[in-house]
Parts: structure tokens; sequence; C-alpha cells
């Protein structure tokens, strides 16, 4: 599409649509969705915190961007690094309601390898021309953005009762914030809302996909925590990212030795975090 705020709202507005059809033949789901407010009225759960699907969209939007200048794979490694890093921190606090974790070398560890995984990964691209730097920083920061939702998501499931009333509630706030940016861009811009351009059918799939992923990681998180969840779903999301990149490469795109390393490294982390728990059982 060319644009990433245009290709964030594509999938999120998919997205709802989607979630929307499964809410309204599911009592059970509007329920859960009727019960989270249910929560903020009487104070049990802040209202602040119904804004993590802004900060999945902003996720989206910058994913948009960084991936056509990194390829996929980069900048799954990247946002990891990003999303281990503030997962520590996430968990510590106890920002997710379920009490706080100790942060121990192991897991600390964990995270540190995540960020070397990203160094070896770019280290044949740091002297490229065309390399990017910012890209690399914006998929760290956007990871850090995921881990954060993730934590609200696993707090706001804790009172819908339903992942999938949780994942419409982040489509609905996240939608709204990207149209919202939309329409102020067009406003300050040249940039016509309405100007939107076609693309190949299956770029609405990619909303769909979303709904589904924070359904199951809204629940997920509240069992794992959020450094634990990071670190034992980085096995698919490394190898779907590397597949795409053979598969159906974005222009520039190189697959090189340091970038399988780099994935490997990251293995490390997962490894060195599921001795972490099984040293706590």
């Amino acid at each position: 599409m060319g644009d990433s705020l245009e290709a964030a709202l594509v999938s999120f507005g998919s997205g709802l649509i989607f979630v929307s059809l499964i809410s309204a033949f599911k009592k059970d789901v509007r329920a859960g969705f009727t019960d989270i407010f249910k929560a903020v009225k009487d104070k049990s759960l802040s209202s602040w915190r119904l804004g993590a699907g802004v900060l999945g969209a902003s996720f989206v939007a910058m994913q948009t961007h960084v991936v056509p200048i990194a390829g996929v794979a980069l900048f799954t490694v990247a946002s990891l690094a990003g999303q281990a890093a503030i997962s520590l921190w996430v968990d510590h606090t106890g920002l997710m309601g379920s009490g706080k974790n100790l942060v121990t070398i192991r897991r600390v560890l964990a995270a540190v390898i995540t960020v070397l995984a990203v160094i070896v990964s770019a280290w044949d691209r740091f002297s490229m021309s065309d390399f990017s730097i910012l890209a690399i920083l914006l998929a760290i920061f956007a990871g850090g953005l995921v881990g954060v939702q993730r934590a609200l998501n696993g707090q706001i499931n804790f009172y819908s009762k339903r992942s999938f009333a949780t994942s419409q509630l982040n489509f609905i706030t996240g939608t709204s914030f990207l149209l919202l940016l939309l329409i102020i861009r067009s406003i300050f811009t040249d940039h016509s809302i309405m100007n939107f351009t076609t693309g190949p059918w299956w770029m609405f799939i990619g909303g769909s996909i979303g709904v589904v992923y924070i359904a199951f990681s809204a629940a997920a998180v509240q069992q794992l925590g959020v450094l634990d969840f990071t670190l034992f779903s980085v096995g698919g999301m490394l190898v779907g990212s590397l597949l795409i990149d053979l598969v159906a490469p974005t222009a520039g795109t190189v697959i090189s030795w340091y970038l399988i390393a780099g994935i490997l490294i990251t293995y490390l982390g997962v490894i060195a975090n599921g001795q972490t728990r099984r040293s706590r059982r």
C-alpha cells in the first residue's frame, strides 16, 4: 500500500470486523465485553488500561514501516529484543496485576541474549549504505510496546474471562486510534483519508490472525507471565518470519548466515529462561 498508517488501519479494521462477527454470534463474548466496563465502573480495573489496543496499533504501524526496510526476520528479532527487555520490567513491577516476579540472573541473561541476537543478525548490514539503524531502533521500541500491551491484556482478560472479548476491545481502541491519526494527518498534510490504494485480497487476513493471536496471548500471559510467554512464543515467530523472507521477501531483503545465527542465539534465550522455570519448580 506504500503507507504504514493505512496498512495498519486495514489490518485493524479487518480484524475488528472479524472479532465483531464472533461477538455477534457468541453471547458469552458479549457478556465478557460488558464485564470489562463493569470492572472499570466499580474501580476494580483502571480505565487507562483499556488503551492496550493503542499500543498494538502503534506496533502494527511501526511494523508496516520497518519491514520493507529491514525484512520480516530482522524486524522480528529486533522487536523480540524490545519485548524481552520490557517484559523483565513488567513482570518485576507486577504491571499485569498477578504479582511480582523476581529478576533472577537467568531471566536477565535470557533478555540479554535476545539483544545480542539483534546485533548478530544485523552485523553484516552495519556497513551497508541502505542500512537504517533507526529502523532497528523502531523495531525494538515497537517490541517494548507489545510487552506492555500483553500485560494490560492479561489484566483485562482477568475480568472479561473471555479472551475474544479482550481482543474485541483491543481492536476497537486500536482502530479508533489509527483512524484518528489518519484524520489529523489529512487535516495538516496533503494526504487524503479517502486515498486508499488497492491491494491483494490476502492483505485483509492479517487482522483476523491478529484477533486470534491477541485472544490466545491474553489468556496465556496470565499463566506464564510476560517474559516467559515472549520467549516461549519466539520459536514460531522466528521460523515463520524466516520462511516469509525466503518465500516472499520484500525488496532488498538478504538472508545471511548472520541472520540465521541471530535466530539460533535467540533460541538460547528461550533455553536459559526455560531452565529458570524448571529451577523454580
